[in-house]
């Protein structure tokens, strides 16, 4: 029999294959003759069964090679046709029959089932032991999955050695990709691309073949035969996947042994991974460090630009622009988001196209940053786009609990080195004195300074007594009464008394919006169009999200 040049380990199948089953000294003593499915010979046979009663089909799952005398195949032509066809519907290697005093030869009627069906169907001219067989075979799969376990055991350790050398995750997904004969890729575990290696049909640029393959929907499923392997997290926080090993089969099928090394390659990098997310934290936190250490004053204008250079922060020579965002309700700094916070922001920022210094402050739940403007009259559209990045970096990381506040972006006065500490520090204040205002993409700093100040007086008892005095009686009311009047006060105060732009916000016909408003001068006994008490409930509204 011609065994050709094939490896004798069916590496699609992890198993060998019928082919080779046949070659072994057990089998082919028996002079073996192949009389159907001689093009299926490459089946892999999974495990061997020798049987001898009609419903063995049952006792098979699938990839076996079958070893039978024949008595179990009936006598009617009805009975082994239907015999052949439960066998290959189990999906069974293939049907090896030993001639003898059952069977001198195989009857018409099995062997053009067999070939109906496909079935690869040999018959033994001699006597051989089964036990033999059975040995031989089974020998054979598990040598060839050692090997293949040795294979992938050297893949691992390539990629460790390429890791330990200073290559990073790019050269250790190269040697995955020089083993597989394919691209391999790094993806997030919400399907972005991180790490390409390997080369596509025809030397194509691998990240060509994943935008063609994978960028268009990444929700999608990898093509047929890919082999997917998750990375684990590790850690409070970090969640049961960190990223994903993705191999596509673009130049050639891909085998179980790649997958095993794909799944040792993965636990290598999920370590590697791991480690680059702490230093990306670490980092992070120092240029926070560095824009509070600033900030305090503990940084003077003069040191400040050298050692923002080498955090790598280069503004060149127009003004800075500090900017303060303060998450509602962050993670626990243990909980690792921070890392991945910084990097989104980053990421989301470089669109932006102005030099950027980005740090966090967990402890404070603060992301704060400082940014080069060409000039000043450019600080809107540069707020702007930086707001949009900072809260499009929060979804992606994570940061922000279902129901929690969305995040407060505060933007600062541009100015040089010596103006920085102040407008960080205004701006973080800020931040904080913000929670609870109506949600905006960003907010002015210098448009805040009267809650910032009723935030500083919030633990005074003065203040708490003014907020009683001026709107008690309508606090009074709500708890107790409706509709509720202090929605209609709020409103009609921030129309500057516009009635009319009142009653259309509230979707209230003007005379309802007078009797609400009359009502309101009643339970206070003062007059709404006095610009003192204007003033002062102006301030008591501002002040209540301040004190109890």
């Amino acid at each position: 029999m011609n065994s050709g040049t094939d490896s004798p380990l069916d590496t699609h199948g992890a198993g060998i294959t019928v082919q080779r089953a046949l070659e072994l000294p057990g089998l082919c003593s028996g002079l073996p003759e192949v009389l159907a499915g001689a093009d299926r010979l490459r089946r892999t046979v999974r495990w061997v069964h020798a049987g001898e009663v009609p419903h063995i089909a049952s006792l098979l799952k699938g990839g076996e090679l079958l070893l039978t005398t024949g008595y179990g195949l009936g006598a009617r032509a009805a009975d082994q046709r239907a015999f052949v066809r439960t066998l290959a519907e189990r999906g069974i290697a293939a049907l090896v029959v030993e001639l003898g005093p059952r069977f001198t030869r195989l009857p018409a009627a099995l062997v053009d089932t067999a070939r109906a069906v496909g079935l690869p169907l040999v018959q033994l001219h001699r006597e051989v032991p089964f036990v033999t067989v059975t040995e031989e075979i089974h020998t054979e799969i598990v040598n060839g999955h050692y090997a293949l376990l040795q294979r992938a055991e050297e893949v691992h350790h390539r990629c460790t050695e390429a890791l330990l050398d200073g290559g990073g995750v790019p050269r250790a997904l190269g040697v995955l990709a020089d083993f597989g004969g394919n691209p391999v890729f790094l993806e997030t575990a919400d399907g972005r691309l991180l790490y390409a290696a390997g080369a596509g049909p025809e030397g194509a640029d691998p990240l060509q073949v994943w935008e063609g393959l994978r960028g268009q929907r990444k929700d999608a499923p990898p093509p047929a035969g890919s082999v997917v392997v998750d990375v684990p997290g590790g850690g409070p926080g970090a969640g049961p996947v960190r990223a994903r090993l993705v191999l596509l089969p673009v130049r050639a099928p891909l085998a179980p042994v790649h997958r095993m090394a794909a799944e040792r390659a993965a636990g290598i990098l999920a370590v590697v991974l791991m480690q680059a997310r702490q230093e990306e934290e670490l980092a992070a936190r120092g240029r926070g460090d560095f824009l509070t250490d600033l900030a305090d004053g503990r940084i003077t204008a003069q040191d400040a630009p050298a050692q923002a250079r080498v955090l790598g922060f280069r503004p060149g020579d127009g003004p800075l622009l500090p900017v303060v965002m303060r998450l509602g309700d962050p993670l626990s700094p243990a909980g690792g988001g921070w890392a991945v916070l910084a990097r989104a922001v980053a990421e989301e920022l470089a669109s932006v196209g102005v030099p950027v210094l980005l740090g966090v402050r967990p402890v404070e739940g603060r992301v704060p940053l400082l940014l080069g403007l060409r000039a000043e009259p450019e600080r809107a559209a540069v707020a702007d786009r930086v707001a949009a990045a900072l809260r499009a970096g929060v979804e992606r990381a994570g940061m922000r609990r279902p129901g929690a506040p969305p995040p407060v972006v505060v933007v600062g006065p541009a100015g040089g080195w010596a103006a920085a500490p102040a407008g960080l520090r205004h701006a973080a204040e800020t931040a904080t004195a913000a929670q609870g205002l109506p949600d905006r993409p960003w907010y002015d700093a210098r448009r805040l300074d009267i809650d910032l100040l009723l935030w500083r007086l919030r633990d005074h008892p003065d203040l708490a007594a003014f907020v009683d005095r001026a709107i008690g009686p309508l606090r009074d009311h709500d708890r107790t009464s409706r509709p509720p009047l202090l929605p209609t006060l709020e409103t009609y105060l921030a129309h500057a008394g516009r009635k009319a732009e009142t009653a259309r916000e509230l979707h209230l016909n003007r005379q309802t919006l007078y009797n609400r408003l009359a009502r309101i001068g009643e339970l206070l006994g003062t007059d709404l169009d006095d610009p003192q008490t204007v003033l002062a409930l102006s301030l008591a509204l501002r002040a209540r999200r301040h004190v109890p």
